[in-house]
């Protein structure tokens, strides 16, 4: 099938996981029996062992002009390393800072001013790359914008895993429709994550004939992420991601005084262990209370990087296909603020169809 050459715009924790995965699973085989972790050993005859990263950008002195090898272990990362990596013959390219730094981690990252950003464009062109993978900072609203861009303009699909709307904003996702380039987001959904869990949560009660009447979600964790996202302002998209993920959920909406989902507070010495609090509140039978309250403890970033891998081999697919604009079915499955929200089954199914090919996106 050939490889599929990637770029990685922010070599943070996210981007860790993903590298060192590619390591991990460059033995898996597609008639292998269920790997734990994976939830497709091969998309359309691709394999884990065929993604290639082969660019990559960040903004911090420590990582730029390295291997993507030692940058992905270099701090402020703090993710678990499950895997060495070999050198990848790929450095670290300085990409520009724009509102990739909030107050709040300005403290946390090392950027040297007498750096010139280089021309993304052309180190997009010239590597190769064929898909542009986003893990911009929640609320670098111009930095992920700048990004989506430099796909457009470098010919490369665009992975976005942040939650500034590309793939379900009609205006960019016409974009790369009016150009043949495949886009999938927004916002990353985890394997296990918070997000996924209280969807399937909600759908259970509504399914089992309980009336929701309130929930909450709560998250905190001693990441980046987590520091990035005490400035508040930088959370209103992730929010909305967030809450209309379960909102989409209902047949009726909650009031907005009956449900809150967002990031709590940061806790350094977490690292990057994210522990999540969701509490759904209902009636059952003969109006009888019902209350659930769970508690999930995960290693943040490697539960992201086991959908990347999936949403880089779909993008894939679909420029093989000459598929442009947004991917529905991806994009539900595997993100939170898709261009279309279906239930979780559903959105399975249309991702298997699309796999298959008897599904155009």
């Amino acid at each position: 099938m050939g490889k599929i050459k990637i770029a990685i715009a922010g070599v943070g924790n996210c981007s860790s996981s993903l590298v060192q995965g590619l390591t991990y699973y460059k033995n898996v085989k597609a008639t292998d029996e269920l790997i734990p972790g994976l939830m497709h050993n091969s998309i359309g005859g691709y394999l884990l062992s065929d993604i290639k990263v082969v660019a990559a950008f960040d903004i911090d002195k420590r990582k730029v002009g390295t291997d993507v090898s030692e940058a992905i272990f270099s701090p402020p990362n703090c993710t678990i390393k499950f895997s060495s990596v070999p050198k990848l013959g790929v450095e670290v390219k300085k990409g520009p800072v724009l509102d990739g730094v909030a107050e709040t981690t300005k403290h946390m990252f090392l950027v040297d001013a007498g750096q010139k950003p280089c021309d993304v464009k052309k180190e997009l062109e010239d590597s190769g790359a064929e898909v542009l993978v986003n893990y911009m900072p929640v609320g670098s609203e111009q930095a992920a914008r700048f990004y989506a861009r430099a796909a457009l303009d470098a010919g490369c699909g665009l992975v976005n895993c942040m939650p500034v709307f590309i793939a379900s904003e009609k205006e960019w996702s016409s974009k790369f429709e009016e150009r043949k380039l495949p886009v999938i987001g927004d916002d990353i959904k985890s394997q296990v994550g918070a997000t996924i869990l209280h969807r399937v949560l909600a759908r259970l009660f509504l399914e089992r004939g309980v009336k929701v009447e309130r929930t909450y979600q709560l998250n905190v964790g001693g990441n980046t992420d987590f520091a990035n996202m005490l400035e508040r302002s930088r959370l209103i998209s992730k929010k909305i991601s967030k809450t209309e993920a379960v909102q989409s959920q209902f047949p009726v909406r909650l009031s907005d005084d009956n449900i809150t989902i967002g990031p709590s507070d940061y806790v350094p010495w977490m690292k990057d262990k994210k522990v999540a609090f969701v509490r759904v509140e209902g009636r059952k039978f003969g109006d009888v209370p019902i209350v659930l309250d769970c508690r999930l403890d995960v290693e943040d970033s490697p539960n992201s990087a086991g959908i990347v891998v999936d949403a880089v081999r779909c993008c894939k697919l679909a420029l093989d296909r000459k598929i442009g604009g947004a991917l529905t079915s991806a994009s539900s499955y595997l993100f939170k603020h898709p261009p279309i929200q279906f239930t979780d089954v559903e959105a399975r199914r249309q991702l298997e169809e699309f796999i298959t090919g008897t599904r155009e996106k």
